[in-house]
Order: structure tokens, then C-alpha cells, then sequence
């Protein structure tokens, strides 16, 4: 009881002392000062000690008596690394301040706009075979837009999540090929339905990519019926001075070679066991069956040719392609530009592909 009210007139005396004008509370100050600073730091050797919450605010009350110089000299907890830390931390924090864009968001380039990575989006989703550079081209085309495809490659990798449970095209796109008795479609073979095998005869100009024109026959193949897949294929067009073909048995049939001599056409063969001295046919035929003999079915051959017909006119006038820089075949003179915020889907091949035209 005793020390209790020594230690109570000790405090009074203090607060007196404290409160009194003159240099004596801050002597008083920085002995108090010190004296919580030991007993901080006895309380852990080994470490660095914690401080409370109550010794936090002891220690910012009596500083306020202190002049800031006589602070620096009686701090004999802050050790000199973390003075250096500090001062690194306000360094850090200065040039964040002063080199940061306003309202906090991370500096860099800007990417595309909302519209762009919807249209995108979008484009990936009706079209799941679509590449990155076939869809940059393909908005170019569409929007006049200059984006490449490292923008739409990461555009798909954050916003784009494919549908992993139907890969292939719907039952509605099946049915809309088949709306008119089930009907399905290539010089290459392909199986109806009914695996009966269908040859098919393709003609395209090798400057424009251009499809000239579709053949099918059913059944095997002779002279006569060569000939008349080629006549039918080429019908609406005027006759080539020259036709590149490959070796195939098919082309050395007599009544071909008498056809182009009465046309006036020369043949020029590719080199034998090489598809690559002949890419361009060849390259058309996997896109044939990638994009619509491997999605859709057909049963007769005048199915299959409605099929080739409306997959060539969605070649030649909206298709782009990587070999004439994001263009079309066909060039048309109407403006193709489409507004990124205003527009709309058009189905082509019955649903297969659909691309953005004006709303």
C-alpha cells in the first residue's frame, strides 16, 4: 500500500512537472523516453522486439516533447538497417507517385476495347475452327480494324472458355442441312451417307484463290464423265489458256487430252509424289473437307452440289485468306466496313460460319 501511494505522489509530481513551463518536462520526457525504450529492448535478445500498441503510443506521446534532433539522438532501438529500409520504402513509393497513371491502374499499353474483345469473342464462339490469325483477318475484313493475331490470341486466353461438351455443329445446322430430304457433299472422293463414293472436281484460279467452279459423280470415273465434270465445273466461266494438273491416272485418259486440244488449253503437270509443287488445289481441298464435308452429311450427289455451291459463294466473297492479306477472292465494291458497336450475325453454309455484317 505503501509503494502504491509513493508511486501515486511520484506521478502527481511528474504531471506537475510536466505541465509547468521551462525546459524540465523535456528533460523528463527523454528520461521516460529512455527508460521505455529498455524495456523494450530487454524483453528479447535474439530478435527484434514487438512493439504494443501501448508502447506505440507512449513512445509518439513523449516524442512530442523532443525536438526533433534530440529524437534522433536518444532512438537507441531503430538500428541503422531499418532507417535504410525506410528510407528505400519512401524512395519506391516517390516514383510509384510520380510515374503512375491516375486512378491506380497498372502503366503499359493499352489493349483493345470492349467492343473488339466482344466481337472477337463472339466470332471464336460461331466459328470454334477458327484460328488466331483467321479472326484477326476476319475482323479487319469486317470492322477496318488493324488488330493481329497475338491480340486475339490473348484476348481468347482470358475472356474466351470453349464449350467442351458440343465440339461439333448443332443438331439445328444438321437439320438445316437436311431440311430437304437430308441431303449432303468433291478431283477427290467422298462418301454419302449411304457410303456410296462421290468424286468431286474443283477448279480455282491460282492468282485470286478464286473457286471457279464444283463437279460431282457418282460412281467411278472415265474419259467422258471427266471430261463433261470439267465442261459443267468451268460453265460459267470463260476457258483458261493454261491448267495446272498432277499426275493422276484420271488425267491420262484420251478423250481429256482430246477435250483441251479442242478447247486450246495447255496442261502443265506438277512434279509426281510431291503435293507441295501443287499447294494451292490441295490446300483448298483439306479446307473443303475440314470446314464442311467433316460437319455435315449428304445423300445424293444434286445434294452434295447444293452444298458446293453455297460453300463456294461463301469462299469466294467472305472467306479471307492468310495469301492475300486478310482479303477476300472476290473483291467487292460495296463498303464492307462494319461499325464495331452496331452490328450483327449472318449465317452462311446453313449455319456453319457466321461473320458480322451491318446492323
Amino acid at each position: 500500500m505503501r509503494d502504491v501511494v509513493y508511486l501515486l505522489f511520484q506521478l502527481l509530481a511528474t504531471i506537475a512537472k510536466l505541465l509547468r513551463p521551462g525546459g524540465n518536462r523535456t528533460v523528463i520526457a527523454e528520461n521516460l523516453l529512455l527508460k521505455q525504450q529498455l524495456i523494450i529492448h530487454s524483453r528479447s535478445r535474439h530478435r527484434a522486439p514487438n512493439l504494443t500498441t501501448r508502447d506505440r503510443t507512449l513512445l509518439g506521446f513523449l516524442s512530442l516533447f523532443l525536438h526533433p534532433r534530440r529524437i534522433a539522438r536518444i532512438a537507441i532501438i531503430l538500428k541503422p538497417s531499418t532507417l535504410l529500409s525506410f528510407h528505400h520504402a519512401l524512395i519506391k513509393r516517390k516514383y510509384r507517385a510520380l510515374y503512375s497513371p491516375r486512378g491506380g491502374k497498372k502503366p503499359g499499353p493499352k489493349g483493345p476495347s470492349k467492343e473488339v474483345i466482344n466481337a472477337i469473342v463472339e466470332m471464336k464462339r460461331h466459328n470454334p475452327r477458327y484460328g488466331c490469325p483467321r479472326i484477326a483477318q476476319q475482323i479487319n475484313l469486317a470492322f477496318g480494324l488493324d488488330v493481329d493475331k497475338d491480340t486475339v490470341r490473348r484476348v481468347l486466353a482470358l475472356h474466351y472458355k470453349p464449350d467442351t461438351r458440343n465440339p461439333g455443329p448443332s443438331w439445328l445446322t444438321t437439320l438445316g442441312h437436311a431440311k430437304d430430304s437430308l441431303w449432303s457433299i468433291d478431283l477427290f472422293r467422298c462418301e454419302s451417307i449411304t457410303l456410296k463414293s462421290h468424286w468431286i472436281m474443283v477448279v480455282m484460279d491460282q492468282y485470286t484463290r478464286r473457286i471457279i467452279g464444283f463437279s460431282v459423280h457418282a460412281g467411278n470415273v472415265d474419259g467422258p464423265a471427266l471430261c463433261r465434270m470439267f465442261n459443267e465445273a468451268t460453265s460459267v466461266e470463260g476457258w483458261p489458256s493454261r491448267i495446272s494438273t498432277d499426275n493422276d491416272p484420271l488425267f491420262q485418259y484420251r478423250q481429256w487430252k482430246a477435250n483441251l486440244r479442242i478447247l486450246d488449253i495447255a496442261e502443265i503437270k506438277s512434279i509426281p509424289y510431291a503435293p507441295m509443287s501443287h499447294p494451292f488445289v490441295e490446300r483448298l481441298i483439306g479446307s473443303v473437307r475440314r470446314e464442311l464435308l467433316d460437319r455435315t452429311f449428304f445423300w445424293t450427289a444434286t445434294d452434295l452440289e447444293n452444298k458446293l455451291r453455297t460453300y463456294k459463294q461463301y469462299y469466294n466473297e467472305y472467306r479471307c485468306h492468310s495469301s492475300r492479306d486478310g482479303t477476300t477472292p472476290v473483291e467487292s465494291f460495296d463498303e464492307k466496313t462494319v461499325d464495331i458497336g452496331h452490328y450483327r450475325w449472318k449465317k452462311h453454309c446453313r449455319g456453319l460460319f457466321q461473320l458480322p455484317i451491318a446492323a
